[in-house]
């Protein structure tokens, strides 16, 4: 079977060398990434992805939590903006014009996790995507929130999941799509259903299969060997990938490869 738009990329052998090659290398020119997170139980993930990101080589990195963990953060440690939280110590509705302001200000949106699971705040992070024009990557349990407008999301050119087989699985499920996956499929078949999956709808899917890390955009697939999952699991991964998005957004597929080298 002849499969074109596969691609298997070794690891430290990256297949598209000229997205290293072209990094901008003044901090200037290389992105505005405004990171969203956090619930009043926790903000691990929010800080990982601020020091990832710098280490990536963002050019500027903001992160955004609900104002109940105020009293919890060193506003020294990182470019820091709080907003206003709701009962549960998530984001509230009240946040948006500040959310919306900050997305303005960005080049890349990244949505990294433990926002809780309320739907308030799950409303609140739709709203500003549906306002948004700008790169957006939903990783972590930001997926499982935002369930609600997962066909909306996928129908976004610029969205891009980084999500758990599961989490995938329940994105086909969500459009109807009439192909089922299973953990049990081969890596062939899977990297033949996200093929075909992403004819179909625009956005750039990233999920781990087999002991690979499978990149699937506009009909592209790419796999990396990766024996790594929990920098998966913590978003480092989603986070290289949007800086590297950020930074060559007419080459989508190509700069998420290279993110995995």
């Amino acid at each position: 079977m002849q499969m074109d738009y596969w691609h298997k990329q070794e690891p430290g052998k990256p297949l598209y060398p000229d997205i290293e090659w072209q990094k901008p290398e003044q901090k200037a020119q290389a992105g505005k990434l405004l990171v969203i997170g956090g619930n009043g139980l926790g903000f691990a993930a929010v800080a990982q992805s601020y020091s990832d990101a710098m280490a990536a080589g963002a050019g500027e990195c903001r992160v955004i939590l609900p104002d109940v963990l105020k009293s919890a953060i060193d506003r020294l440690a990182f470019d820091c903006l709080f907003v206003p939280s709701n009962p549960s110590g998530g984001m509230s509705k009240d946040a948006m014009p500040q959310l919306q302001a900050a997305a303005a200000w960005s080049d890349t949106i990244l949505l990294i996790g433990d926002a809780g699971r309320n739907s308030e705040t799950a409303i609140t992070l739709e709203t500003l995507l549906s306002r948004s024009n700008k790169l957006a990557v939903v990783t972590r349990d930001s997926v499982d929130l935002l369930n609600a407008s997962v066909s909306q999301l996928l129908a976004r050119d610029k969205t891009i999941f980084v999500a758990t087989f599961a989490q995938v699985q329940k994105l086909f499920q969500a459009v109807y799509y009439p192909k089922v996956i299973l953990f049990s499929m081969s890596l062939l078949a899977i990297v033949e259903a996200l093929h075909k999956f992403t004819i179909t709808y625009p956005a750039t899917i990233v999920v781990l299969h087999q002991s690979n890390l499978i990149v699937a955009k506009g009909g592209e697939v790419s796999t990396t060997p990766w024996q790594e999952p929990m920098l998966i699991w913590r978003g480092s991964v989603a986070t290289k990938a949007a800086v590297y998005a950020m930074q060559h957004p007419a080459k989508l597929f190509e700069a998420i490869t290279s993110s995995l080298t």
